[in-house]
């Protein structure tokens, strides 16, 4: 799409702005602005094998909006959201909402991406609580997944028009720090392997793979000097309390609030998470003294991380305030790659039938006892061994050899420049490795990565699928390390075209 009309007068529900009245002698406008997408009832949260319903609101979900808009560059979009990934269907409904709205936009430059709640709404389409006929559910009413996606999609439809009409002439100052936020969850045993959480002590060999722990900022500033937003980024998905029953937006909802009590209750923060398919925030040695000094300090887990980042944030914003860039060049590219689909091997098959064999017969008898017995019905949370059966055996049902017309798989790329900073994502739970290759390869004097911008498909590594488990067997990835190699060349090549 050409960038045309920049000097159009629009009008909406948020009010009348003209576009060239704000633009002084060409240069970047800012413009922020958050929504609630809290779930307006109760819902099917997604994270976990088994169905959990919501049974209260912890804390709010949010989707906190960025546009630039440059005079050469264009208008680019960023939505970070309280969700466990971003489908196809969220986006597209977002998109189409905003194709007339603002003037420049070129809808495939709104981008979004995931925090990765466990405690957010299921919002893939399930007919019902996957693995329980209807008629067993009577009293069990939640709002279905369609709903919650048309339900968002208007909010942050409406949120992004409110940061185009709130933009203002800004600048942006970036760096990198660190804190401790996230640890490698994958061990692996002395015959090579590899497990997720629950370490042996006597098989324990090593700690599979490398932790990031870095965290990566981009201020923006108004040009009289006022902090109005931040871009964080962490590797590390929002999953503290990724078994519970609330819905919340986990430890990103303690981040906001501490970094609002640092750097200005005004703040708008947009969170971004980094490559970390095989991070957590939990440990998985030395869990019981890092809990006993949470306990001595009287802080939850949520709190530490927030404090973390919190202090990385605001050190970084303290030197950074005098190094505002004002005139940041402005480039966004939206690429379609087609990724080879991950290699299915006899192991893989024979593995997978075997575990669906006895997954299968575990619902069978499960369902069986439903049927037959009313009161198995009238126990607290009655549905999830049930529904976490029922998943599992489709987890491994859904292992098959690709066929000709599906051995690739499409998906969306971005790559941003601001300035002297780059912007990639991907829409998998990227393992860690793959996300420092494009680092060091990327020309920008800072880069950042982001993943769960889509549906969130693990792509795991050689040595991770090598040792098995989940997140790098076959039925946790539909791409493999071949595609990974892949994702990586083609996101630096398109780095690179940026410079």
């Amino acid at each position: 799409m050409t960038i045309a009309n920049r000097g159009q007068t629009i009008k909406d529900s948020f009010g009348r702005v003209t576009v060239m009245s704000l633009r002084k002698g060409g240069g970047l406008l800012i413009g922020w602005a958050q929504t609630d997408i809290t779930p307006p009832e109760p819902v099917m949260l997604r994270g976990q094998f088994y169905v959990r319903i919501s049974e209260s609101v912890r804390d709010p979900l949010t989707a906190t909006v960025l546009v630039l808009d440059h005079a050469e560059g264009g208008v680019s979009a960023f939505v970070g959201c309280d969700l466990i990934f971003i489908p196809d269907t969220l986006r597209d409904a977002v998109r189409n909402r905003l194709s007339d709205r603002i003037p420049g936009l070129d809808p495939r430059r709104v981008l979004l991406n995931a925090t990765h709640t466990h405690t957010g709404p299921e919002l893939v389409p399930t007919n019902g609580v996957p693995g329980i006929p209807a008629d067993l559910i009577e009293g069990i009413e939640v709002m279905a997944p369609e709903r919650y996606v048309e339900f968002a999609a208007g909010r942050i439809a409406d949120a992004v028009v409110q940061a185009w009409t709130a933009r203002r002439p800004g600048g942006i100052s970036w760096g990198l720090t660190e804190a401790v936020v996230s640890h490698n969850r994958r061990w692996v045993d002395h015959s090579g392997i590899s497990t997720m959480y629950n370490v042996n002590p006597p098989k324990l060999s090593h700690v599979e793979g490398w932790e990031d722990h870095h965290v990566g900022a981009l201020f923006t500033w108004s040009h009289d000097g006022a902090l109005t937003g931040v871009v964080v980024n962490v590797p590390c998905p929002a999953q503290v309390n990724e078994h519970e029953f609330f819905i919340s937006a986990d430890y990103w909802h303690e981040t906001r609030l501490a970094l609002r009590r640092r750097l200005g209750d005004d703040l708008f923060v947009l969170p971004q998470c980094s490559p970390a398919g095989d991070l957590s925030p939990h440990r998985i040695v030395r869990r019981a003294e890092s809990e006993r000094l949470l306990r001595l300090r009287g802080m939850t887990r949520r709190e530490e991380i927030a404090e973390a980042i919190g202090g990385a944030v605001e050190s970084l914003a303290a030197c950074l305030k005098d190094e505002i860039d004002w005139q940041p060049r402005l480039a966004h590219r939206v690429a379609k790659l087609e990724l080879p689909r991950r290699r299915r091997t006899a192991a893989d098959m024979e593995w997978a039938e075997a575990g669906a064999k006895e997954w299968k017969e575990q619902y069978e008898g499960l369902l069986r006892a439903a049927l037959e017995d009313p009161s198995v019905r009238q126990a607290p949370r009655w549905y999830v061994k049930i529904t976490q059966a029922y998943r599992r055996m489709r987890w491994y049902e859904s292992v098959k050899l690709p066929q000709a017309e599906d051995a690739t798989l499409p998906v969306e790329v971005h790559a941003v420049r601001l300035g002297d900073v780059a912007i990639a994502t991907n829409p998998f739970e990227l393992y860690v490795d793959f996300g420092l290759q494009i680092e060091v390869q990327s020309p920008a004097h800072q880069t950042f990565l982001v993943q769960l911008a889509g549906a969130g498909f693990y792509l795991p590594t050689a040595r991770s699928t090598a040792g098995g488990g989940y997140g790098s067997s076959a039925a946790s990835s539909i791409v493999g390390p071949e595609g990974g190699a892949e994702l990586v060349q083609q996101t630096v090549d398109l780095i690179k075209s940026l410079w």
